[in-house]
């Protein structure tokens, strides 16, 4: 069983491998299919992740918005015919790096 320390890293290698193919842009994000589903992909680790913490771990970070992340999964996974590739475009770009600069804090 993973603990919350590991589910960490897992988000932070999410967002790595999310990076690697955001940094060939928005016109290539809309353009290929498979970097859109990669990124998904990606997106649900993150969520299922945060999702499988435990509240400890939630109420110890309170500055991550867990409810959020685990709430975005859940549309990603359920709801996937609501996905707006222009909303997970702005996620990448602004949300993660934040995200990103949080958790290598967490780790550190």
């Amino acid at each position: 069983m993973r603990n919350d320390r590991e589910r960490l890293k897992d988000i932070q290698e999410a967002i790595e491998k999310i990076e690697k193919y955001a940094q060939r842009g928005k016109q290539e994000f809309f353009d290929n299919e498979l970097i859109q589903s990669w990124i998904l992909l990606q997106l649900q680790i993150i969520g299922e992740a945060a999702r499988a913490m435990t509240i400890q771990t939630h109420e110890q970070y309170p500055e991550i918005n867990w409810r959020d992340i685990i709430d975005f999964r859940n549309l990603l996974v359920h709801e996937y015919f609501r996905v707006d590739f222009n909303i997970i475009w702005k996620i990448v770009q602004q949300e993660l790096p934040i995200l990103k600069y949080q958790i290598n804090i967490i780790l550190q």
